[in-house]
């Protein structure tokens, strides 16, 4: 059960996201507005490809949303959150800067997060291990994948506005392809390995990141794998509870069950 605050704000320890790509037209910017207006947390880590500035040196969309979503994270890190923002490889400049603050706002390629219950998550963005980003076939078989993907994202887009008209509740092409393509899932599974081998490497009890659009949390021989998602497709995020339970929410689901919890305490006032 999550805790609501006086103001019935979901009170968490630690929220993870990523992969926002503010600066797209597929950033589900409304629900993120949403995301951040109805969480609080002590840390507040963005872990990577928060401003798509790779995709903003094509063409910018910048709507005043995206505006409000940077003055929401700011307006955290200035109210006491302590926000630690891992860049990706969308927004890669911002590397330049680790080890440093942007305003109240750390910056570090990877940090070690302390969970409640005293273990140790690596926090990156994840694009350090993949192997397509590190050849130069790879960067090519990246730019491809991603000039595809704007495609997939566009259908996704339509389709989403069609079920929508329809009641229906939202579905993602690019998940289905993703779990229906064998390469693709090879391709995830050798991921979250290196990002397994990665955590041990750092001696510590799990990995957090981003990067694939493709949230889940697992563990193998004890170590964890926990993806963020995104918010292009899913509007997911990782939570960290005071007792140190992490746990994978859907916004859009977590939200119809905050509607219907403020109802209850608005009915139960009166």
């Amino acid at each position: 059960m999550h805790a609501l605050t006086d103001d019935n704000s979901l009170k968490f320890r630690t929220i993870f996201i990523s992969d926002t790509h503010l600066g797209t037209k597929y950033c589900h910017a409304d629900s993120l507005i949403d995301f951040l207006t109805n969480t609080e947390s002590e840390y507040l880590y963005l872990v990577g490809d928060i401003i798509d500035l790779w995709a903003m040196k094509k063409n910018v969309h910048w709507p005043i949303q995206h505006t409000k979503i940077l003055r929401l994270i700011q307006q955290k890190a200035n109210n006491g959150t302590k926000v630690i923002y891992t860049p990706g490889n969308h927004d890669n400049a911002l590397r330049a800067f680790s080890g440093k603050c942007i305003g109240n706002i750390q910056v570090d390629n990877y940090v070690k997060h302390k969970t409640a219950d005293n273990k140790y998550l690596l926090v990156i963005h994840g694009d350090q291990v993949d192997p397509l980003m590190h050849t130069h076939v790879g960067r090519w078989l990246h730019l491809a994948g991603d000039l595809g993907y704007d495609f997939i994202l566009f259908i996704n887009r339509q389709l989403g506005r069609f079920r929508k008209i329809l009641g229906l509740k939202y579905w993602s092409l690019a998940s289905f392809i993703k779990k229906n393509l064998k390469n693709a899932m090879k391709h995830i599974s050798t991921y979250e390995h290196l990002l397994i081998s990665l955590a041990k490497e750092h001696d510590v009890s799990g990995v957090v990141c981003g990067h694939i659009h493709y949230p889940r949390f697992y563990t193998i021989n004890d170590v964890g794998y926990f993806n963020t998602g995104d918010w292009v497709e899913h509007c997911t995020a990782l939570t960290e509870s005071d007792s140190g339970d992490i746990e994978l929410i859907h916004w859009v689901d977590l939200k119809d069950k905050i509607i219907q919890s403020k109802h209850r305490i608005k009915s139960i006032a009166a």
